[in-house]
């Protein structure tokens, strides 16, 4: 069985009594990714850098007072504790500041060169903010995955609305670049599944 995104994505965290749930919102993916970027993220969980996990934790909390409360019950504690319990989770919250692929999608015919990062995130907030008419609010505070996901829902309602030409070129989608490791994140998937995470 391979690891399936939650429709609802978050995750939480539970360490000594006290629990802290992140969200991996629009805000926290243009945050975590232009200050770090996604292969050292990926590392500071695998070398369990409080600093940068402390960061994400922070970033991706909806209340940062509430992660701070909780950063503060792992002072003085031993950290290994902290960590077997909080890499699992942090590492699924990292792979969801992407947006989730669309099972049993056509392979994109995007001739184009690959954006980058930066580019996508904004491209996401045009939508959400241009296309879809949410606040800035309700655009930031939404995952990729849901503003991908409604993008493409308003656009497959105008084409029901409107009808659709089959020979009309369809609307580029943005691709990332490949800082993100693909193929490394499957293999991590699979290591979090096999350990029962």
């Amino acid at each position: 069985m391979t690891y399936q995104r939650p429709a609802y994505e978050e995750v939480t965290i539970a360490n000594g009594g006290s629990t802290v749930t992140l969200r991996p919102t629009l805000r926290a993916a243009v945050t975590l990714e232009a200050r770090y970027g996604f292969p050292a993220l990926f590392r500071a969980l695998d070398e369990c850098d409080l600093t940068i996990v402390s960061e994400i934790i922070l970033t991706c909390a909806p209340k940062r007072q509430d992660a701070a409360a909780f950063l503060f019950g792992i002072v003085g504690r031993p950290l290994s504790p902290f960590f077997s319990t909080a890499q699992a989770p942090l590492y699924q919250l990292i792979s969801m500041l992407t947006p989730a692929p669309i099972l049993n999608a056509k392979p994109a015919n995007n001739p184009g060169k690959p954006l980058p990062w930066t580019d996508y995130y904004a491209a996401l907030y045009e939508h959400a903010a241009g296309w879809l008419g949410w606040t800035p609010e309700q655009a930031w505070s939404a995952t990729p995955t849901e503003i991908d996901r409604a993008h493409a829902g308003h656009i497959a309602k105008l084409k029901a609305i409107h009808g659709s030409d089959k020979d009309e070129k369809q609307a580029v989608t943005p691709d990332p670049d490949a800082s993100l490791d693909r193929n490394a994140l499957e293999s991590l998937r699979g290591s979090i599944q096999r350990h029962g995470r």
